[in-house]
C-alpha cells in the first residue's frame, strides 16, 4: 500500500489530505471519503485503508482545514455535552453542503492530476455530517459521479436552501443511503421527506434501514458500534463501488 499525506488545492485555501491506494497493477478508480464530524483520526485512516486495499486510489481531505490542520478533536467530540462536543459543533457551522460542492472542485483536480487514478466514474462516500456532503458532490458534478454512498447520514433535510434533499433530481450517479433503525437523529419523518423527494427523480437509489443501530454504529470506537451492522455496511459498500466503478 502506498500512503501519503498531500495539500489539495481549494478555492479557499488547501485541504490536508490522506491519500491511500495499493502499490502495484493500478490505475485505480477513485473515491473521496468525506469525513464524520470528530474530523481526522487514525480511525478513518484505517477505514481509507481497508477501501484502498480492495482496488482503489482512497482520499480522504481534512473537510475542517479553513480552522487548522490534522486532528483538531479528540474522543470526547462523541460524548454528549462535553467541551469537545461543543468545538464539534463550533466546527461544523464552519462548512456547509454549498461549501463542500466548492471544495469537490479541487478534490476532482488532484485527482484527474494522478496518473495512479483510473479515468472514469468517481466514488463519493460520507459518514453522519458528510452523507449529505457525499450527496451534494454528486449533485453538483454529476457527470463525474458514479456512486455516492451515505451512512447513518445527516441532516438529509433541512430549512437552508442547500439542503441535500432539494438536489436530489440533480444526481445521476446511485445513491444508497443507510440508516440506523434506532438513530435518533434521522427521525422517520425526514427519511419519509428524502424518500419522497427521491421518488420525484429518475435517480437509481435505495434506501437501507440497519436493524438495531444507532447513530455512528459502523464506527469500531465509537460508543454505538454495532459489528454486524459495520461489516454489512462494509459488504453493501464493496458492492456497490464494484458495480459502478468496477
Amino acid at each position: 500500500m502506498i500512503e501519503k499525506h498531500v495539500d489539495i488545492a481549494t478555492g479557499a485555501g488547501a485541504a490536508d489530505t490522506f491519500v491511500c491506494y495499493p502499490e502495484r497493477d493500478g490505475p485505480y478508480p477513485a473515491v473521496i471519503f468525506y469525513m464524520d464530524a470528530p474530523g481526522i483520526r487514525e480511525e478513518l485512516h484505517d477505514m481509507a485503508r481497508r477501501i484502498a486495499a480492495v482496488g482503489y486510489y482512497v482520499i480522504l481531505p481534512n473537510l475542517f482545514y479553513r480552522s487548522g490542520r490534522g486532528a483538531l478533536l479528540t474522543a470526547e467530540a462523541t460524548v454528549h455535552e462535553s467541551a469537545e462536543q461543543k468545538k464539534m459543533f463550533g466546527l461544523m457551522a464552519t462548512i456547509s453542503n454549498g461549501l463542500i460542492a466548492q471544495d469537490t472542485a479541487g478534490f476532482l483536480a488532484y485527482l484527474d492530476a494522478q496518473a495512479d487514478v483510473k479515468k472514469g466514474p468517481i466514488g463519493a462516500l460520507g459518514y453522519c455530517m458528510s452523507g449529505p456532503y457525499a450527496m451534494a458532490a454528486a449533485a453538483s458534478y454529476p457527470e463525474r459521479f458514479g456512486a455516492a454512498l451515505s451512512f447513518h447520514g445527516v441532516p438529509f433535510v433541512t430549512d437552508r436552501d442547500d439542503s441535500a434533499h432539494l438536489m436530489m433530481h440533480r444526481i445521476k450517479a446511485l445513491a444508497y443511503f443507510g440508516f440506523g433503525s434506532k438513530d435518533f437523529l434521522t427521525p422517520q419523518a425526514d427519511i419519509d421527506i428524502l424518500a419522497a423527494a427521491l421518488k420525484k427523480t429518475t435517480l437509481k437509489y435505495e434506501i437501507e434501514m440497519y436493524d438495531d443501530c444507532s447513530h455512528g454504529f459502523v464506527f469500531p470506537q465509537r460508543p454505538l458500534y454495532n459489528k454486524q451492522g459495520s461489516e454489512r455496511h462494509w459488504e453493501r459498500l464493496f458492492v456497490i463501488l464494484r458495480r459502478t466503478l468496477g
